[in-house]
């Protein structure tokens, strides 16, 4: 089973590049973002546990989000392994992961982030947010602080997987068939 963690900050090609990976590898992708908006419209228990937290305008606790990718995770034990978009976003969740991972007898393989300077990014999702619709898109302060969240939460992920040896850093730059060579010419190396 391979489990990879595909990370970088909004805009740099992560749910471009997971439709590619999750076809070339035959791996299920689990997008947070994804779980979440199926756990909140089908009324979960999960569900509505984190619909509390967010009315409140509340971040939704480690537990109750791993919680979700858990028992996403369970319904696919038959897969050839996990592409982690947006999962895990913290130390505690990182942590949690590799708590869980080995009870179905896994862990995780190596950690990809998709690395781009943060004006190129900017420019990116303004131009995305054109088409998209995306609020959080087409405002560049909403952009900033985004990455600000991601540096503060994400980033040091980068440490936590370096000192496991399964980190690597790929540029987000170029085309997307570029990108998604970097990418794969990675993961056939594990």
């Amino acid at each position: 089973m391979i489990n990879i963690v595909l990370f970088g900050k909004p805009g740099a090609g992560k749910g471009t590049q997971a439709e590619f990976l999750k076809e070339k590898y035959k791996l299920t992708h689990l997008s947070t973002g994804d779980i979440f908006r199926f756990n909140l419209k089908n009324d979960t228990d999960l569900g509505k546990r984190a619909r509390v937290f967010m009315d409140n305008g509340e971040l939704v606790p480690c537990e109750v989000t791993t919680a979700m990718l858990i028992d996403e995770v369970n319904k696919h034990l038959d897969s050839n392994g996990f592409l982690f978009d947006g999962y895990p976003r913290t130390l505690d969740q990182a942590e949690a992961l590799d708590k869980f991972l080995p009870t179905i007898g896994s862990s995780v393989t190596a950690t990809i982030a998709l690395e781009a300077d943060d004006e190129i990014l900017v420019a990116r999702l303004l131009e995305r947010g054109k088409t998209s619709g995306r609020v959080d898109d087409q405002d560049e302060e909403k952009i900033r602080v985004r990455y600000q969240e991601y540096n503060e939460k994400t980033a040091p992920l980068i440490g936590y997987y370096k000192a496991q040896n399964k980190f690597h850093a790929v540029d987000g730059i170029g085309t997307v068939e570029q990108i998604t060579e970097r990418l794969t010419s990675v993961i056939d190396n594990l």
